[in-house]
């Protein structure tokens, strides 16, 4: 089984950076199988573009735009890429980088596909401050990073409360069902909890308001739907549930700090 070394991807990389110990990799997925191997130094993948499979030895995920990966060290696995056009955006953890910001993920073991759409707006955010390039743009990539790990670790080592059983079904309706104007009334009957109740609860199990939560998934959409230069802003607004296009612009605006034109650019350039 091969061991890739630090920054080393398979694949053709578009760009690559290298930050105080963290290594930024823009990388275009070239080949149709990736037979099993593991990498030297822990690191994040987050699929910009397009799909690709990916197994352990443990389960199989089908990975589309928008969907985060996190593998620790020497954590063997294979690829299988689909037709079409693929793009990934690593990030890799240097012991040094680790040591520097006091970051300890040894008790985070193995392989986690992360779901939260908090996680995936991060990254997205990170994606954009590498663009940037300014004089803030480490200082900033460094402390989204460190908010991201430290939900990861939380959320791996922590003991989870035991969540009532409404919370996961809704957690599920709410990603599917996003771009659907969906009433509290529609929601509080499905999940047979009375609208008060459902309002007054859902902050505490989601730590935001349900409004809040749900523009949240829809940017989220917005942003893996973007790289599809076939598809246009309005076209997007459309496909996400916004009310119209300038709503649209509007709180992508407030959740990414740019217009979803120039983050598109970003993506495409």
């Amino acid at each position: 089984m091969q061991q890739l070394n630090t920054g080393q991807f398979y694949g053709l990389t578009n760009h690559k950076m290298l930050l105080n110990g963290l290594i930024i990799t823009d990388t275009e997925y070239t080949e149709e199988k990736v037979d099993w191997h593991y990498h030297e130094s822990p690191y994040l993948t987050f699929i910009l573009q397009g799909n690709v499979l990916e197994g352990n030895k443990k389960e199989i995920h089908h990975c589309t735009a928008g969907d985060i990966l996190f593998h620790n060290w020497q954590e063997a696995h294979y690829n299988l890429k689909p037709p079409g056009f693929t793009r990934g955006f690593h990030i890799e953890l240097g012991d040094t980088w680790l040591k520097n910001m006091q970051m300890d993920l040894g008790e985070v073991t193995g392989y986690l596909n992360i779901q939260h759409p908090d996680a995936k707006i991060i990254l997205y955010k990170i994606f954009k401050e590498t663009k940037c390039q300014d004089e803030t743009a480490l200082l900033s990539i460094e402390s989204l990073l460190l908010s991201l790990l430290n939900n990861i670790i939380e959320a791996d080592t922590i003991p989870i409360k035991k969540n009532p059983g409404w919370v996961t079904t809704l957690r599920a309706m709410l990603h599917d069902r996003c771009s659907e104007q969906i009433s509290l009334t529609e929601l509080s009957a499905s999940l047979s909890i009375h609208p008060a109740h459902l309002s007054r609860d859902f902050p505490r199990y989601f730590n935001q308001t349900l409004g809040q939560y749900i523009r949240k998934l829809k940017v989220q959409k917005a942003l893996a739907l973007l790289p599809q230069k076939h598809l246009s802003l309005a076209e997007i607004s459309y496909e996400c549930g916004f009310a119209d296009q300038s709503h649209f612009i509007r709180c992508f605006r407030e959740k990414m700090n740019v217009t979803p034109l120039t983050y598109r650019n970003y993506l495409t350039h």
